[in-house]
């Protein structure tokens, strides 16, 4: 009893240790279950243009900061004849141009390529705990209106959420006030706008800062960055659409800069101005997060396959098939009962079958292990020894082969020049195998052995070329521990095999006529 409480806790280790580690690189790594995920990656180019007035010019620019759901793939920065470097702020990253003297129109270029994660947002660190909001300074026509804005807003809230969201829908009013008139004019701007807000929601001792982004859309040219209002409400900041009060932020909407510091200084120039293009274009998620996890050097992509040389991940990528080749062989004789030419012959015709195609392979086999048995009926006849028989079966395989090479060459069937995929000694074994079965046994024990091998390597074949398996099995090796558990699971069953259900149903049949 404890042996078998040992067997089946050791079981329930490696297969919960397979599917844990399976499950952490799906969710935490961000790898897909399926081939065909893919995800859309943006590129976004800023367009800087200024006009210098002949002196030393140095242009400040604002980069997007570096979030958990955001992946900067690469970033490039453009501009003929100018110093560049990358500056950290309080506020995030700044690029930098320089030049000692340019004289008239300049042109700048920053272009990266990001894609969006699903990764949750962490909660805010301190050093992103907002501070005590400032009382705004306003002269006292403008003070009594948002006193009077104030006391109407906060007569229809019960929180400061719905407060956030009244009072940028009040001041987007189609019919405004008298004090919606007076704090903002039909010519204000959107910066004034978002100000406002922000200078408002202090002085109800409410902390907010600006926040500006960028919408996606794809093939959008001359695009500026739009103002939204990020308020700090029950422990984290929310974002609010301040010309719609609508909290969250909107879909394909890439933040780009936090706070009031300017996106764009030009020192030593004049009329300067920015614009966005941006482009959309899908790639595999799969290569996407395999690219981002080495560049995290993450230890368990570091420490794994895609860590060797591209040959060798070819190699592994046939021989992480085998563990499916071989929980098929052992589901087919354990389960169904199917008998074959030994254990591992079906996997490795299987192998053979993925390089030669399936109708190519199995002609091929049926044409060497046919030729070969009937050599092998004639060596028989020699009395040799069993050492010389086998090596002389090699031989002879090997001869076969070649010749099915040569003559498929002249005949132009390349298909059938894949026959050296086919592993030799096995070859040679089984021939040697099906020969001594026939002699001792009869045909019919060499059909339903050959015939058994054929169909399992044929069922192994079409779940290893299965294109979504061959995927988790190169991608997830660690499906090899639930193989191994399975495996382990079926090594204890000692049932009644589906071929034995219907070698037994004809008496079953017999037994209830009898008792009728």
């Amino acid at each position: 009893m404890h042996a078998k409480l040992r067997f089946y806790f050791l079981v329930i280790l490696i297969m919960g240790l397979g599917i844990g580690l399976i499950l952490y690189k799906h969710f935490a790594l961000g790898f897909p279950l399926l081939p065909d995920d893919k995800k859309p990656v943006w590129t976004i180019e800023a367009k800087i243009d200024f006009v210098a007035k002949g002196e030393p010019v140095t242009v400040s620019f604002a980069l997007p900061p570096q979030t958990p759901n955001i992946v900067l793939i690469e970033e490039d920065f453009a501009s003929p004849d100018y110093g560049f470097s990358e500056l950290p702020s309080q506020t995030g990253r700044r690029a930098q141009w320089s030049k000692r003297s340019a004289t008239g129109p300049q042109t700048a270029y920053y272009r990266a390529r990001i894609y969006e994660t699903d990764t949750i947002t962490p909660s805010p660190s301190a050093a992103d705990l907002p501070a005590e909001p400032e009382k705004p300074e306003f002269d006292e026509v403008l003070k009594t209106a948002a006193t009077a804005l104030l006391d109407q807003v906060r007569s229809k809230s019960s929180n400061t959420e719905i407060f956030t969201r009244e009072l940028i829908t009040t001041l987007n009013s189609s019919a405004p006030s008298q004090s919606q008139s007076l704090l903002l004019s039909e010519q204000s701007s959107e910066d004034y706008k978002t100000h406002l807000i922000i200078n408002l929601l202090a002085l109800e001792g409410i902390s907010a800062r600006i926040v500006r982004g960028l919408y996606l859309e794809d093939g959008r040219r001359r695009q500026s960055l739009t103002n939204f209002v990020e308020v700090y409400l029950g422990g984290q900041w929310r974002l609010f659409n301040q010309n719609s009060g609508v909290s969250g932020k909107p879909d394909d909407f890439l933040l780009w800069q936090r706070g009031d510091q300017s996106l764009l200084d030009v020192v030593g120039g004049k009329k300067s101005q920015i614009s966005f293009s941006i482009i959309k274009n899908f790639q595999s998620t799969r290569n996407l997060v395999v690219r981002d996890s080495m560049n995290k050097q993450a230890g368990i992509i570091d420490f794994s396959i895609y860590s060797l040389p591209i040959e060798q991940q070819s190699a592994f990528k046939m021989i992480l098939l085998l563990p499916i080749g071989a929980l098929i062989v052992v589901i087919m004789r354990l389960l169904v009962g199917l008998r074959t030419s030994g254990t591992f012959m079906p996997i490795l015709i299987a192998l053979a079958l993925i390089q030669t195609t399936l109708l190519t392979g199995i002609v091929i086999f049926l044409t060497v292990v046919g030729t070969g048995l009937l050599i092998r009926s004639y060596l028989s006849r020699l009395n040799l020894l069993f050492v010389a028989r086998i090596s002389a079966v090699i031989i002879v395989v090997i001869a076969i082969m070649a010749g099915i090479s040569i003559i498929s060459n002249k005949l132009g069937l390349d298909q059938a020049m894949t026959v050296t995929f086919f592993p030799m000694i096995i070859l040679s074994w089984t021939i040697e195998r099906m020969s001594v079965l026939w002699e001792e046994d009869g045909p019919r024990e060499v059909f339903i052995q050959g015939g058994g091998s054929l169909l399992t390597a044929i069922i192994a074949y079409l779940f290893m070329t299965n294109r979504t398996i061959e995927y988790l099995s190169f991608n997830f090796p660690e499906l090899m521990l639930v193989n191994l558990a399975f495996i382990l699971i079926l090594g204890q069953y000692t049932g009644y095999r589906l071929s034995e259900l219907y070698r037994f149903h004809s008496l079953e049949r017999r037994n209830v006529s009898d008792k009728r």
